[in-house]
């Protein structure tokens, strides 16, 4: 059931696999400790790289979609996840309101159906209320695989938002909020929306979430003894910037040439023979769009025309102005020849599975998110937080999951990190 990986295991992640796979209770410990502070988010997925030498987050998406590219042997664990979730928040709840993205991609709609099947599982009544103006009355989509799913339009008093019929204790958003926050999703003081409106990209920003992510990476290094650059991707971020009429791109160059030279010291540091690279994406929004590498901070002054224009657009057709400059980590994972990342879900604090996301047009050092891409399922055998007693660091699939996960969980550490401190509701900011 599981994909065989290719993977270049130099020294030091092999080093970094054998202490984490030793550190194994004391990791976990940490994480409980951690967990009695600080709050989840609702529900994550982690985008990973594996370098050989380095295993980091590139992204962290708050709002998972492709829930459908989770295999049915991990549907059990997310139901499981999906049942302490909506335990903490609301023990009698029976309703679940689903407001998903507006869009009828069927793709898309096919995890919609997934989450709905993992929440009706948890116990719940689920039905997904759309956004759109064209949704008027209930409308049934068929999907992919078989089966269809309803979509209804959204009824909304003063102070709650429900469909005929219907009144959620729970409101569960899978729109990230790319353009802004509707109208009718504020103010809701009666029923709980999760994830919260400030986790969407209308006010987030991947800047802030590294910044968190450094500060987890640092603490878990010290608690480990080891460099936590190994799992963190450097990064800085410049604002003000318009790619159509190439206004604070020497920013963008500047800060571009100082990563490079500081992942080039580093190389050096650890006898790593790799060109460094950094990634140029807009500091909100996904989707893969608004995305390029740079080798070279020169690149940047000879942009074409083209290549700006790429850059000046993200997701439902924003203009970038922020854009995160990150440093770029290989991968070396491999299916089937064609150029593979890991990515890892979440729901609350658990680990319920992943897949690889692989594009066969793709180099080691670009973005694999874009058209073109596919996607593997793969199953955490036995669970993702176990790994094989006895087994050698590296030799078997269950280390490499457990480490996916570990790196899974610092992210999403980060990002509660990250909600906690832009919270509008929050007394303070500390």
């Amino acid at each position: 059931m599981v994909p065989h990986l290719v993977t270049a295991l130099t020294g030091p992640i092999n080093e970094l696999e054998q202490r984490i796979l030793e550190s194994t209770p004391v990791i976990e410990r940490w994480f409980r400790l951690e967990w009695m502070e600080h709050t989840p988010p609702f529900y994550s997925s982690v985008d990973v790289r594996n370098a050989g030498f380095k295993l980091a987050p590139v992204d962290t998406n708050l709002y998972p979609g492709g829930w459908n590219h989770l295999t049915p042997e991990m549907l059990p664990l997310a139901v499981q996840a999906a049942m302490a979730a909506i335990e903490k928040i609301c023990p009698e709840a029976k309703n679940l309101l689903l407001v998903p993205e507006n869009t009828t991609d069927s793709f898309y709609l096919s995890n919609l159906a997934t989450l709905q099947q993992i929440f009706y599982m948890a116990g719940l009544n689920v039905r997904v209320g759309s956004l759109s103006n064209d949704i008027t009355e209930p409308v049934t989509k068929e999907l992919p695989g078989g089966g269809s799913i309803v979509l209804e339009p959204l009824l909304r008093s003063k102070r709650r938002l429900g469909l005929k019929n219907f009144d959620p204790c729970t409101i569960l958003l899978n729109n990230d909020l790319s353009a802004g926050v509707p109208g009718i999703l504020e103010d809701l003081h009666e029923q709980y929306l999760l994830p919260p409106l400030h986790a969407g990209w209308a006010t987030r920003r991947k800047s802030t979430h590294f910044k968190a992510y450094e500060e987890v990476a640092k603490r878990f290094g010290k608690l480990l003894g080891m460099d936590h650059w190994l799992i963190h991707p450097m990064f800085s971020q410049c604002g003000e910037v318009d790619f159509n009429e190439a206004h604070g791109l020497e920013c963008v160059r500047s800060h571009a040439d100082a990563l490079l030279t500081k992942v080039r010291r580093k190389y050096k540091e650890y006898g790593i023979n790799e060109k460094p690279f950094v990634v140029v994406k807009a500091d909100n929004g996904t989707g893969g769009m608004g995305i390029m590498t740079v080798r070279d901070a020169k690149d940047i002054d000879a942009l074409s025309p083209q290549a700006r224009a790429r850059m000046a657009t993200a997701q439902g057709g924003r203009a970038v102005s922020e854009v995160l400059i990150q440093e770029g980590v290989l991968t070396h994972e491999r299916i089937n020849s064609a150029v593979a990342e890991p990515v890892v879900y979440m729901m609350d604090r658990y680990v319920v599975g992943g897949f690889y996301r692989i594009h066969a047009d793709r180099g080691v050092d670009e973005n694999l998110n874009a058209p073109g891409s596919s996607f593997v399922p793969l199953a955490f055998e036995q669970s993702a937080q176990l790994p094989q007693p006895g087994a050698k660091p590296g030799a078997s699939v269950p280390n490499r999951f457990y480490m996916y996960g570990v790196i899974g969980r610092l992210a999403m550490l980060a990002a509660s990190y990250e909600l906690e401190a832009t919270d509008p509701e929050a007394e303070n900011y500390d």
